[in-house]
């Protein structure tokens, strides 16, 4: 009987280590991964030089990128999870560069951007935002051309600054008619760790190819790309989940203001968002809504990154709707 117990007691004992010694290998695995990670690509951002302009703004540096000469400059804010906006939006950039001024602004804790300590309210976006783009040259009015939660930011300088923004035009923004949905705080925590690890680090190609393409096919350069990559394996940071955590905060904050009714609105709502259960026509024209009666929605094709290869739809979009009010303007002066 004891040579059975026995037998029955060294049997229950190999799943427990065989368990100890897959944990065993995947923290190894880890530990090999962390050491490799920071030895080897802990500064592979300090070469990549600036697109544009570095421009001082509360003691800390903001990243500043232009092109074009046109009489109205439009300024893109990028959404949220975005780690290099210079180069995302560089194809939309060179399109409407054609007839525009056109202005990137990098956050703080994005890009070529310093992290920062100051939280991420509106407040302090929009008054980061005015004063680097007066530093770096650029006067007001302005268009604004906010994507995805940055559309927040937008709506609460015009309505600090109505006689600094001309118009928005929107690109598949959160709506301020209603709350997001809260992300919980592990999500940020796990995000970091991944990141030191470099657990990520092998898929980040095939995730950034598989949105900005191949070479030149959605108008992006190699160069774009493989900096794109780079800063997407350097993303996470204390300033970024603060923005992130923020959301419902300044959501919140925006629907207690009114909207200028002055101000012309045309939000750009992908074709992908305009299928969505909760992001479809009741939720935008629940938003538009709030905006008044100068504003309007249309769809463009494509994914909530819908620059990724239609700039072109997004280019004929924003003339049209600029020469209409422009027209407009001219007509009752």
């Amino acid at each position: 009987m004891k040579s059975i117990a026995k037998a029955k007691r060294k049997r229950g004992k190999k799943p427990l280590i065989i368990l100890a010694i897959i944990l065993g290998v995947i923290i190894t695995l880890n530990l090999i991964s962390l050491f490799i990670n920071q030895m080897f690509f802990s500064n592979e951002l300090d070469s990549i030089a600036p697109y544009g302009e570095l421009v001082e703004v509360n003691g800390e540096n903001m990243h500043i990128y232009s092109m074009g000469e046109g009489e109205h400059t439009i300024v893109l804010l990028p959404g949220f999870a975005n780690p290099l906006p210079s180069a995302d939006f560089a194809p939309l950039m060179r399109v409407l560069a054609k007839d525009y001024t056109v202005v990137s602004v990098e956050y703080f804790g994005v890009g070529f951007s310093d992290k920062t300590s100051s939280p991420r309210t509106n407040e302090n976006y929009t008054e980061e935002i005015r004063r680097a783009l007066s530093k770096a040259g650029f006067s007001a009015p302005y268009v604004l051309m906010p994507h995805s939660g940055s559309g927040i930011y937008a709506e609460y300088y015009a309505t600090q600054y109505p006689e600094e923004v001309s118009s928005i035009i929107m690109i598949d923004t959160t709506s301020s008619a209603e709350t997001s949905t809260d992300i919980p705080k592990f999500v940020y925590s796990l995000g970091k760790v991944q990141q030191a690890i470099g657990i990520t680090r092998p898929f980040t190609s095939l995730v950034v190819t598989s949105t900005l393409g191949i070479n030149e096919e959605n108008g992006y350069t190699k160069k774009e790309i493989d900096d794109y990559i780079k800063f997407m394996n350097n993303y996470y940071n204390d300033t970024i989940a603060d923005q992130i955590e923020r959301l419902n905060e300044n959501i919140v904050e925006v629907m207690d203001l009114d909207f200028p009714p002055s101000i012309p609105v045309l939000k750009l709502v992908s074709s992908e968002t305009a299928k969505g259960k909760a992001t479809g026509e009741e939720y935008q024209n629940a938003h538009i809504k709030r905006l008044g009666a100068k504003a309007e929605w249309r769809i463009v094709e494509g994914s909530h990154y819908s620059y990724h290869g239609h700039a072109d739809e997004i280019y004929e979009a924003t003339n049209s709707f600029l020469q209409k009010r422009n027209s407009f303007s001219a007509l009752i002066q």
